[in-house]
């Protein structure tokens, strides 16, 4: 490991620069942070990952300064954040962690304006501010104003608490396994919103998570980290996934480096099969037609919006002694054009008919996801990591150590 600062390559000043941050707890034999570099662009992600106990939580946690540092600087924004008022610190980052922390007495409009008061905002801005972020996060300002954080399920404690993160519009937010207690079809969908909500906001982002596969879909920049928060590797994921620094790395990211590659791509990324559609209204013998004239083996049924409801076969659209909206199989299996290719191909393991529905934010149809398409962008990937694997080292290297 060299010392010189891990450089991304980005150009221009980072919005976070650690230089020689070290942290040393007493009675500890090793430092928990052991002189890291690191520098963090503006506008990104970067994943702070790594095993237990590596020092990736101490890290963040030295950021906004929940923890002194023993020595070393912490740069925000050009400004040495060591030297100033920690309090005053913490109300410019938001912060999102595991648990959300809202406070449990307070409603979620006020747990969102904590800030903005500190800071003696008005309280018709705070008000204008709170709507605001309840609609941004996709939580009905009427609806969740005035409920408390018990009333609420935990997807939507994580929104509001991505809110109150928000609130005072800071250029930094700390994330610390933000989705981690949640179940695994919710996590994925607020990875999504998340990610959809990045392209809005564009915050620079610290992000921490054990797992590489979240690493691999969340992150701009992933920043692999051993013992003491030494890092081993810091690239983008496509880097890291076709050429590992070393063993540590790829045994870190583990087998099944194509299917990880799925998370680097998103369906809006990807040539859309089309299948084919009729409206709910549409004559029986015209769906048949529509049917018989395709290869597939089912028509989706929209609704007037184009919404999806249905699948249905030949035998169901030759049934008479049932309503059309009867037969078939509800069109579940459905995703977002900034879902990632991973987040299509599970969709289909699940669909009775290997395919996943492609929907825009309106949630009308868009065309959808067969094996077909993942095959392909399989194969464009493995053609790309190829690519990059053979090209060479650039002289802004973005690891610590000798790319393999």
């Amino acid at each position: 490991m060299t010392d010189t600062v891990q450089r991304s390559a980005a150009t221009g000043e980072p919005m976070i620069r650690l230089e020689g941050l070290t942290k040393r707890f007493p009675g500890q034999a090793e430092p928990a942070v052991d002189a890291l570099d690191l520098e963090v662009p503006r506008g990104e992600i970067v994943i702070l990952v790594g095993p237990s106990g590596c020092g990736k939580t101490t890290t963040m946690r030295l950021i906004n300064r929940l923890i002194e540092p023993t020595s070393g600087r912490i740069v925000i924004d050009g400004e040495d954040v060591t030297k100033v008022d920690p309090d005053n610190l913490r109300r410019r980052i938001g912060y999102v962690i595991q648990q959300v922390g809202l406070f449990p007495h307070m409603t979620v409009a006020d747990n969102i304006a904590t800030v903005p008061r500190l800071l003696k905002w008005k309280e018709e801005r705070i008000r204008a501010r709170v709507d605001e972020l309840l609609d941004l996060v996709g939580l009905d300002p009427s609806a969740y104003r005035h409920r408390y954080p018990k009333q609420l399920s935990g997807g939507q404690r994580q929104r509001a608490g991505v809110a109150r993160a928000l609130s005072a519009d800071p250029p930094v937010m700390l994330m610390d396994e933000p989705f981690g207690a949640i179940d695994p079809i919710t996590r994925e969908r607020l990875q999504n919103e998340f990610l959809r909500l990045q392209q809005e906001i564009r915050k620079t982002i610290v992000f921490v998570t054990h797992d590489i596969d979240e690493a691999i879909k969340m992150g701009d920049r992933i920043a692999i980290l051993r013992q003491g928060s030494r890092v081993a590797q810091y690239d983008t994921p496509e880097h890291i996934l076709s050429a590992p620094a070393d063993d540590f790395v790829a045994d870190f990211i583990g087998a099944g480096a194509s299917l990880k590659r799925l998370n680097l791509t998103r369906v809006h990324d990807v040539e859309l099969a089309q299948w084919p559609t009729a409206t709910s209204d549409t004559a029986r013998d015209e769906i048949l037609a529509t049917l018989q004239s395709s290869d597939k083996g089912a028509v989706l049924i929209l609704d007037a919006q184009r919404r999806p409801l249905r699948w249905v076969a030949a035998r169901d659209i030759q049934r008479t002694d049932r309503p059309l909206m009867e037969t078939g199989l509800v069109a579940e299996a459905v995703v977002e054009a900034h879902a990632t290719l991973n987040d299509a191909l599970n969709e289909m393991l699940r669909s009775n008919y290997g395919v996943a529905i492609v929907v825009d934010s309106s949630g009308a149809y868009q065309g959808a996801v067969d094996f077909g398409t993942v095959s392909g962008a399989v194969q464009e990937l493995r053609r790309a990591a190829r690519a990059a694997a053979r090209a060479p080292v650039s002289g802004g290297a973005s690891t610590g150590e000798t790319v393999r």
